[in-house]
């Protein structure tokens, strides 16, 4: 089969982690006999650089056309560090998000067994951890009106929401959790915002229409302290915006590192994925970033594109990295040796159209010690 994938580098280690997504996804269309189109734009810092702006009109159109998008990752220093900005990478993000309607936020947290030990929880509390986070991306109080005084001495923004925002990802939500454990935990703060005593209201209505699934109700403070205390807790959850962004970055730290959260942004008629990561500037041209949420979210793309074996083809890869240790050094501490971004990429394409090889000789050829035959 043939597919147009629109490839959003972005910022920082953005073009990194992307290069080995696409190697993950050229093997892939090798070993299953696909075509994928790569069609590159520009979005972010570099877009600011290139255009002025960070979403350029052609990204835009080169995204509405694609099957697919994959992004890599926004933001710079120079823009963080200065509050003063007009223009900033994030807005792009956020823009395109809006543009095609993207407006269910899809960011599943796993336990890998063998990284367990890498958690900063106790390992009885963090093994068989296994849910899915839907937040709401397209409303909320990061497009609502925002104000600054004449003086400088006060701002605000706004945060609205209406019945059909909230009703869109909610049922998303609950489709997914009659796939899983059957279970929704809507996370607001009904006791003090009135946009979640909406949210719930209207959720509490929705769930009329899914009676094998159960609805609990969590306050985002309690959630995020659960989360930390039993993340076995939850299956699937649904939340506002804001408090999506939250409580992904707290997720994210459970497993041992923000370098295996994958994420999708769906809409009716496009969807993107990327890494839950940042620009990670720091890192930018060592290869040492974790390229391994980009390539699961590779793996998403795959399942949204309806090639699930293909799928799961990635995700065994990524379990086999992680198995034999070929990995990059953000979680080291559980492997006690690290390799290169684009040797973690050469892996996962090995992996992907040599599946049959046995682990001594995948051991090996990241060693440099062999080679395929």
């Amino acid at each position: 089969m043939k597919f147009t994938i629109a490839v959003i580098p972005g910022d920082g280690i953005g073009p990194e982690v992307i290069t080995q997504a696409k190697k993950a996804l050229n093997a892939v269309a090798e070993a299953y006999d696909h075509i994928f189109l790569y069609k590159e734009a520009q979005l972010g810092s570099c877009a600011i650089d290139a255009t002025g702006g960070p979403l350029p009109k052609k990204t835009i159109e080169i995204c509405k056309k694609a099957d697919a998008i994959l992004f890599g990752a926004v933001g710079d220093p120079k823009y963080d560090n200065d509050p003063s900005a007009k223009v900033r990478p994030e807005q792009g993000l956020l823009q395109l998000r809006k543009e095609l309607d993207l407006f269910c936020g899809v960011r599943p947290l796993k336990a890998y067994n063998n990284l367990i030990a890498n958690s900063p929880l106790k390992r009885e509390i963090i093994k068989n951890t296994d849910f899915i986070i839907f937040r709401e991306l397209t409303g909320g109080i990061y497009f609502g009106k925002k104000e600054l005084s004449e003086d400088m001495q006060s701002a605000s923004d706004l945060s609205t929401y209406t019945v059909d925002e909230i009703s869109r990802v909610a049922h998303l939500a609950f489709q997914a959790a009659q796939k899983r454990k059957k279970k929704v935990t809507l996370v607001d703060k009904a006791n003090v915002l009135e946009t979640s005593r909406l949210w719930r209201k209207t959720v509490t209505e929705i769930a009329k229409e899914y009676s094998d699934v159960s609805l609990e109700y969590l306050f985002v403070d309690n959630a995020a302290m659960k989360m930390i205390l039993n993340p076995k807790h939850f299956d699937v959850i649904l939340t506002e915006n804001l408090f999506g962004d939250m409580i992904s970055d707290v997720a994210s730290a459970l497993c041992g590192s923000i370098g295996l959260m994958a994420s999708s942004s769906i809409g009716n008629e496009n969807a993107l994925f990327e890494p839950i990561h940042g620009s990670y500037n720091q890192a930018k041209g060592k290869d040492i970033a974790n390229p391994l949420a980009s390539i699961l979210s590779a793996g998403m793309l795959l399942k949204y594109l309806g090639l699930h074996e293909e799928a799961d083809a990635i995700e065994r890869a990524v379990d086999k990295s992680l198995a034999l240790g070929i990995t990059t050094e953000d979680i080291k501490r559980k492997i006690q040796s690290s390799t290169s971004t684009s040797k973690v990429g050469d892996f996962i394409a090995d992996y992907i159209t040599n599946q049959d090889d046995s682990n001594m000789n995948f051991k090996n050829i990241h060693m440099g010690q062999s080679t395929i035959i």
